[in-house]
């Protein structure tokens, strides 16, 4: 360590192992860097690659890789919640919490020990670990404001939820109504006294004890969730800073034409008319069953919509080896106006193509940001976690969506679905002035001045504050 870093305010970074967690916080974590701060990162093995194109831009950010602590339910080797699903955060969150001693061990040896961590809302546990070192933790949440307004009354009000009946949240604004089942996943399957569910909620729990709060949201999409967090936690140490994907180094999302299997994408894509393509995606965690990608199929080819259709194959240890296999003679029917895409996909790039129009997602908060950025309507397909919170936000407040289907087991009726993605593409013209109005509003707040770029300045402010006065 150089005295140069000495004087500089450090940082621990700690991600969560899952896409849709690690992405916002890398595009966070570079521009902490782009401040002159002091960085660090702690991470396990095998997703030490997801950091590459991060230390690309910055090669001063140090790394802490510490080995992946075994747990019971996780196989050998496996080390990210994309290979075992949505079902695998359990496990991967208790697993992650021995990481306690490792890190306290690091923290005494170094010479220019952290000022803070700013961790992962499934790493809930680090406050207690701040608090052991005598540093601040901030939370970092890569999902929504509404969403963790929402957690935060269940965490806190869990007698209220009954198997079978709607929840009304009083104390938030709008006083939403939710049915059990459309409640976050990790709230609606808390099992009191399982010692790794007691766990799950600690975590949870805690994070409205830290220091300070960062969201990938901003206040023009949900400024009025932004300030009832700040009451509810009784400071202002609440940044809106998103979308954090326009502020990032632009590599960890990037499309290398070398290498990808998709590399057609474009080339297709600029033959189709504006608005004129349906991109389909669910997302790292979820592969539909045989049931669901039938459905799906023969929706698309109903609507006689072009379309761009991401597929994703079940996961680490599944014996159903058909999830999310095309039904036989489906491609060459409709291989004059529908892509099938495997592997990895350039979502962004896609999302932000003019031919682009709409996007059939489940709701996760990354995509759904991605959706507002490119300026695309959403035909929304919540299936679990906080896609349903994420849905309610985007049909009912903003109106930038319409729902197509409910549930992560659920089929939808195959003739309604093509009715609704045919519909929505030579109709709902306000749902897509309000997507285009949602995208200005999402720019306008991280260029300089913009509400999210005045938030990223003060939290910065405050870390070099806490250098200081250590």
């Amino acid at each position: 360590m150089s005295t140069h870093d000495g004087a500089r305010a450090h940082i621990l970074v700690f991600p969560y192992p899952a896409q849709g967690h690690v992405l916002p916080l890398l595009d966070l974590t570079h521009q902490l860097a782009l401040s002159n701060l002091s960085i660090t990162i702690v991470i396990t093995p095998k997703n030490l690659h997801t950091l590459t194109p991060l230390l690309s831009v910055h090669p001063d950010i140090q790394t802490l890789v510490l080995p992946f602590p075994s747990h019971p339910s996780i196989p050998d080797g496996v080390e990210n919640v994309k290979d075992l699903g949505n079902a695998g955060n359990i496990s991967i969150i208790n697993a992650l919490g021995k990481l306690f001693d490792p890190i306290t061990h690091w923290f005494h040896s170094h010479p220019n020990p952290p000022v803070a961590i700013l961790s992962d809302f499934f790493l809930g546990w680090t406050v207690r670990l701040a608090h052991h070192l005598n540093i601040v933790r901030i939370a970092f949440f890569s999902s929504g404001s509404f969403l963790v307004a929402v957690s935060e009354y269940l965490w806190n009000h869990l007698d209220e939820i009954k198997s079978g009946t709607a929840i009304q949240l009083h104390k938030l604004p709008g006083s939403p109504i939710f049915k059990e089942e459309h409640l976050p996943t990790l709230v609606r399957l808390y099992k009191r006294d399982d010692p790794q569910w007691e766990f799950v909620k600690e975590v949870y729990v805690a994070n409205f004890l830290s220091w300070g709060c960062v969201f990938n949201s901003s206040e023009a999409l949900e400024g009025v969730y932004l300030d009832y967090l700040k009451t509810a936690m009784g400071h202002n140490r609440v940044f809106g800073v998103g979308p954090l994907s326009l502020v990032g180094p632009n590599l960890t999302r990037g499309n290398n034409p070398d290498s990808d299997p998709n590399a057609n994408i474009f080339k297709w894509l600029n033959e189709c008319l504006d608005g004129s393509v349906l991109y389909v995606c669910f997302g790292s965690q979820k592969a539909l069953n045989k049931e669901q990608t039938e459905a799906l199929a023969i929706g698309l080819e109903r609507s006689g919509t072009r379309f761009l259709w991401a597929v994703k194959t079940g996961f680490c240890g599944q014996a159903d080896s058909k999830n999310g296999l095309i039904p036989d003679g489906f491609e060459e029917r409709v291989a004059c106006r529908g892509l099938i895409l495997k592997g990895w996909v350039p979502q962004v790039a896609i999302l932000n193509h003019k031919a682009v129009g709409g996007f059939l997602s489940h709701c996760g908060w990354n995509s759904t940001l991605e959706a507002i950025v490119g300026g695309v309507m959403i035909l929304a397909w919540p299936m679990e976690a906080d896609q349903f919170v994420n849905a309610k936000l985007l049909v009912d407040d903003m109106g930038v969506a319409v729902r197509v289907c409910e549930g992560a087991e659920s089929v939808p009726d195959s003739a309604e679905l093509g009715r609704i993605i045919s519909e929505s593409f030579s109709e709902c013209a306000e749902m897509k002035i309000k997507a285009k109005e949602s995208k200005e509003k999402a720019l306008a707040a991280v260029k300089s001045g913009g509400s999210s770029n005045r938030e990223l300045d003060k939290l910065v402010q405050e870390l070099r504050r806490l250098h200081h006065v250590k």
